[in-house]
């Protein structure tokens, strides 16, 4: 995969402007993501660039909140696996930003893949078995899918305006998802999606999902193929090895920002070996 980095002293100016936002669309057309190097970045310019390119914002709600638009990205120290931001949930983002507003000495990249790449990769017989649909079941808090819902749903903002019509509303609002609402307040959930999907943001299909990510802040689910077989963790590891062969990695600079299509591009990150690194994320649906 090609590093695409949109450079300041290339556009002349250090400014984000409509011709470098421009530039940044191209990119995802054509290959997915961009980084953007050397310009004037701070939070309220990288959250002005989330709402540029996304007309509504999506949160995680296991996040800490920073800008208005954007989150603080906190998910030990381990390596991530490549996957879709809120890949496993019923509104996931077409586009996600990063800004790195102080990078790392050592470790910490993130990883690219094109998914498009990775579908390609696969033979026959993996691209039928992945092209099938796929349930993914987990349980979550009552703490994070009440945050969650308040974010989505458009009649209120604040967790403890929750109640049980929201969450039948925004069911029927959204198909391929149900739950069940258990005694302590959790909420087992279940929504079908599709391995390999096409992208939001420009021709073509790809396998971008978050099968092969991880479960930071949640339960891991459980991934059930349409024809009822559970997705193992042999298999995962088969899928992990074909994805390595396609990805790439971002070595941060302090400033960076790396935007990606989210329907195509998966992203992870490699172990963090200085924890002195401040890294930031915005991220929406077009």
């Amino acid at each position: 995969m090609s590093y695409n980095v949109i450079r300041a002293s290339d556009a002349g100016e250090t400014s984000i402007t409509p011709a470098v936002l421009s530039e940044v669309k191209d990119y995802l057309d054509s290959d997915g993501w961009a980084l953007l190097r050397g310009f004037k970045m701070d939070m309220p310019t990288f959250s002005g660039i989330t709402s540029q390119l996304c007309k509504t914002i999506t949160f995680d709600p296991a996040r800490e909140y920073s800008e208005k638009n954007t989150q603080k990205v906190d998910a030990g120290l381990g390596p991530i696996g490549l996957h879709i931001e809120n890949g496993n949930t019923p509104v996931c983002p077409d586009v996600v930003a990063f800004y790195s507003a102080k990078a790392a000495f050592e470790g910490s990249q993130t990883t690219i893949c094109d998914g498009r790449r990775v579908f390609e990769a696969f033979s026959d017989a993996q691209k039928a078995r992945w092209s099938q649909r796929m349930m993914v079941t987990r349980t979550l808090p009552e703490v994070l899918w009440k945050r969650y819902l308040a974010n989505e749903h458009p009649a209120i903002s604040d967790p403890a305006e929750v109640t049980h019509d929201h969450i039948l509303q925004f069911k029927a609002a959204i198909p391929d998802q149900d739950f069940t609402l258990n005694d302590d307040g959790s909420l087992e959930y279940r929504i079908k999606v599709s391995p390999v999907r096409p992208s939001s943001v420009s021709q073509g299909q790809g396998f971008a999902n978050a099968i092969l990510g991880p479960s930071h802040n949640y339960e891991p689910p459980v991934y059930t193929l349409e024809d009822g077989s559970i997705v193992s963790s042999d298999e995962i590891e088969e899928l992990r090895d074909i994805a390595e062969t396609c990805t790439a990695e971002i070595n941060w600079q302090d400033g960076d920002v790396a935007v990606i299509d989210n329907t195509r591009v998966m992203h992870g990150r490699r172990a963090i070996k200085d924890q002195d690194r401040q890294l930031y994320i915005g991220m929406g649906r077009l």
